[in-house]
């Protein structure tokens, strides 16, 4: 693999403990104690996924992921929030500022390189190009992984993309918050059903007037309907 994660994280232990076991994994690993040190390394680097600590002593770990998302070039970079914070809330704070997924301390080593796995699986996987038309707004170029309102590129997150590439797969057929829960995460599946809805929140404020196009059949889950 010899893909690039970034781990920003305070406790030199935990971040000991994720680079031994994604190293054997096959992934080359960098730790950074706190924010100021990550944005040096960001100004020149571009990992391949950022294991993201929550709280860290010099910014808000919401903060690192809030600017990444708005900027271009880390827009659609991968992150799992890593927080000893376990209530809902906070979970869904950090989806709404674009992180892709979450695991919560204590954890296990072997769940976190699932999750990585999972979500770089989502970001990088290969397809032959494929567009998928939705009326004469929305194009979904799974090839390219690429979406465009009327001709005009979208920057998604890994997790939005294959999201909507699901919807769009069979139009007008409802997806379950579970279907769509074990579509992106399968056996790692470990997450709360409102993952879903911040996404689905994402997807329709980055669509634009094509967020119409996403159903939400109440108490049951999503569709695509031109």
């Amino acid at each position: 693999m010899n893909k690039l994660i970034a781990i920003v994280e305070d406790e030199p232990d935990i971040v000991e403990l994720i680079k031994i076991h994604l190293t054997k994994a096959g992934f080359n690993v960098k730790g950074f104690p706190d924010g100021q040190s990550f944005f040096k390394f960001l100004g020149k680097n571009d990992p391949a996924l950022v294991i993201l600590d929550l709280m860290l002593p010099d910014t808000d770990g919401l903060e690192i992921c809030k600017f990444m998302r708005n900027k271009e070039e880390f827009s659609s970079t991968p992150i799992i929030m890593l927080t000893a914070k376990s209530e809902e809330v906070d979970k869904i704070l950090g989806l709404e500022l674009g992180a892709d997924d979450y695991v919560t301390k204590p954890f296990s080593p072997r769940e976190l390189v699932a999750r990585v796995k999972a979500v770089l699986r989502r970001k990088n996987g290969k397809k032959e190009s494929e567009k998928i038309l939705v009326g004469d707004l929305l194009v979904i170029d799974s090839g390219r992984y690429e979406v465009s309102v009327r001709e005009k590129k979208v920057e998604l997150t890994s997790t939005e993309f294959k999201i909507l590439e699901l919807l769009c797969s069979r139009k007008g057929w409802v997806f379950t918050r579970d279907k769509i829960l074990n579509y992106l995460w399968g056996e790692e599946k470990a997450v709360i059903d409102r993952t879903v809805d911040v996404h689905i929140k994402h997807l329709r404020e980055k669509l634009g007037e094509a967020a119409r196009l996403i159903k939400n059949i109440r108490g049951v889950g999503y569709k695509i309907e031109e």
